[in-house]
């Protein structure tokens, strides 16, 4: 018996050293090898802006369809289109069609079909996550037919005036203090989660308003009221002043998340600001607190910085870093402008920087300086965009 096991073991012994030596002998690159051919399935969020601006992706069905199967065979997974733009929406609204009078943007590309359940049904039919982008929140032009059928929800500075320049664009922008003003918001808010299949929506910082507004007769008043009689501060940075329009903003945001969520429990709430800093001082718009107060589930931070150095020093802000351990935090990257074209390489190391940080993802704006406008040919770029995604991601806390 004795001799029987001692020979298996001596059996077991070769046959181990034999195996090993087969092992070590095969080269390296043969596992590498290997090792790539049998990748592990990725998780990155990677999305692109469509707007209207400066872009004809929107306006025509079968480009929409053919724009959104490009984005899928290019590894994108995440799409934000514009819904509420120009004082319009750019989908057919009842809201919209009792409160300003037109239902639908008059942009001819947009009448006798429903741009925004084209996307819903192209982009899931691509596999892509589908989140509207509600752009210009408060704001609106100075010449539209919503700044013009209600004067009185308009705000202004404290010399009076209303218009505040973006580029060579005249915009004004609606109270959001004003129950009216906030109940028509939260009633085109509710009617896009409610109608429509989608993954989620978005907010930025026009979700806030410009710190300089705020001295229209409305919002003095309930100052007053607040305040034992007195008057806003005359400096709009003042830091009470600040603290208090921000607050009430805040108020409405918490307000919009829970009129969301009881409408649709899976509907995920999303907000692309700017830098905390900015964003509070200029738009009164406190991501920071928002998202501590948990009505942020995904947050894409605009980061459209040429400066490498800066751009870095903007991803690793104490506030950005602590959302980071919350939610999922995506980085939003300029990949072009109609009149600045930015180089793919720029783009490709600033991605790179990203996932260095371990953010969840990236997302583009915007989608016709992805490779149509640009100084750059169009297969080079697209080729750059390939070489950073060479294979399909999910986000499943995008709930894809």
């Amino acid at each position: 018996m004795y001799q029987r096991i001692k020979s298996d073991l001596l059996l077991g012994i070769f046959v181990f050293s034999l195996l090993s030596f087969v092992i070590i002998s095969i080269p390296l690159k043969a596992i590498k090898a290997e090792m790539i051919k049998s990748p592990t399935q990725t998780t990155e969020l990677r999305g692109v802006w469509l707007t209207n601006i400066d872009s004809n992706v929107l306006f025509n069905s079968d480009r929409l369809k053919k724009s959104l199967k490009q984005l899928k065979d290019l590894n994108f997974n995440t799409v934000y289109p514009t819904v509420w733009n120009w004082g319009y929406t750019l989908y057919p609204s009842k809201i919209a069609d009792q409160t300003i009078g037109k239902s639908l943007d008059p942009t001819p590309g947009l009448q006798g079909r429903d741009m925004l359940q084209e996307v819903v049904n192209q982009g899931h039919k691509q596999s892509l996550t589908v989140i509207p982008w509600f752009e210009f929140g408060f704001m609106a032009p100075a010449d539209s037919l919503l700044a013009k059928n209600h004067p009185q929800w308009l705000t202004n500075r404290r010399d009076g005036s209303k218009i505040v320049k973006e580029g060579t664009h005249n915009r004004v922008w609606l109270s959001p203090f004003r129950p009216d003003v906030q109940k028509f918001i939260q009633d085109l808010i509710v009617e896009i989660v409610s109608k429509y299949d989608i993954d989620g929506i978005q907010f930025d910082d026009h979700f806030g308003l410009p710190s300089e507004l705020g001295y229209d007769p409305y919002t003095v008043a309930l100052y007053q009221l607040e305040h034992q009689g007195k008057k806003p501060p005359q400096n709009h940075k003042d830091p009470e002043w600040v603290k208090w329009r921000a607050n009430k903003i805040t108020k409405f945001m918490k307000q919009i998340f829970f009129a969301i969520k009881a409408s649709r429990k899976d509907c995920l709430v999303s907000v692309a600001p700017n830098p905390q800093r900015f964003s509070y001082e200029y738009y009164l718009a406190d991501w920071q607190k928002w998202e501590r107060m948990g009505l942020v589930e995904d947050l894409v931070l605009q980061v459209y910085r040429n400066d490498l150095t800066v751009f870095i020093k903007e991803l690793e802000y104490p506030e950005v870093i602590a959302a980071k351990k919350h939610i999922p935090v995506s980085i939003g990257i300029l990949s072009g402008l109609k009149n600045r074209s930015v180089p793919i390489q720029q783009i490709q190391t600033q991605v790179q920087k990203v996932r260095d940080r371990q953010f969840a993802g990236v997302s583009f704006f915007f989608y016709e300086t992805l490779w149509n406008i640009s100084k750059e040919k169009a297969a080079i770029r697209q080729n750059g965009f390939q070489k950073l995604f060479p294979q399909p991601s999910k986000y499943p806390e995008l709930g894809i």
